[in-house]
């Protein structure tokens, strides 16, 4: 609400029937959030033979007929974004270009994301935004690199490992398992159940500190 109308702190608080210093406190939290961006493939059905486009839904890497989605979380693992859909075939990097995601970091130089190796190019584009795993060493670089180079890995993995457990609360409906119905209909089957996951992940207090949900969670916490 705030990014999208601009009103005041105070007008907000009257809105959402809570105090002007929860508003600024929860705003101020979000601006602060450093983003985990991951993908997910959901198998779908086989397209016809001899249909255009067949083999765009072959995922190289599980050898399935897939739609990719691209998913978004905080360092709380709560699911801020999911969409992106495109066809297993296409890459997670050329997903994050066509989508407009990389134009996002270009228009906002103070976002932050923690990323895989899929989105080397992204992290490449913007150094100072965008954190992938570093590169691996060479085979006969000295012992060293190849510690330091596995110590830089395991610390990246922890920062980002949250959005992994995002994609798998996602995974728990059926329908994210394995779609079996039209291949058409998958973007706003998906859509509906990653609002109703962002939402129930919203509410839910953290282990480090509560929600950012303003009312729900102050009565949990009372």
């Amino acid at each position: 609400m705030h990014p999208r109308t601009g009103l005041p702190h105070a007008a907000l608080a009257e809105l959402y029937g809570t105090a002007r210093s929860t508003i600024s406190r929860a705003i101020g939290e979000a601006e602060g959030i450093r983003l985990r961006i991951d993908g997910a493939e959901t198998q779908v059905r086989r397209p016809k033979a001899g249909q255009p486009g067949r083999r765009a839904f072959v995922s190289g890497k599980r050898k399935q007929n897939t739609i990719k989605t691209t998913t978004v979380s905080d360092g709380q693992g709560r699911l801020l974004w999911s969409g992106a859909n495109r066809p297993g075939r296409m890459h997670d990097q050329t997903a994050a270009r066509t989508e407009g995601i990389a134009e996002q970091f270009r228009l906002h130089p103070v976002v932050k994301a923690e990323v895989d190796e899929g989105y080397r190019g992204l992290a490449n584009a913007f150094p100072g935004q965008v954190s992938a795993p570093p590169k691996k060493p060479k085979d006969d670089a000295p012992p060293g690199e190849h510690y330091a180079w596995q110590e830089m890995r395991r610390r990246q993995s922890s920062a980002r490992i949250c959005v992994e457990h995002t994609n798998a609360e996602l995974r728990q409906w059926r329908p994210l398992q394995r779609y079996t119905t039209r291949r058409e209909d998958y973007a706003e089957t998906h859509r509906a159940i990653a609002s109703l996951a962002a939402d129930r992940s919203a509410h839910r207090p953290t282990r480090r500190k509560l929600s950012t949900a303003l009312v729900l969670v102050r009565r949990d916490a009372f």
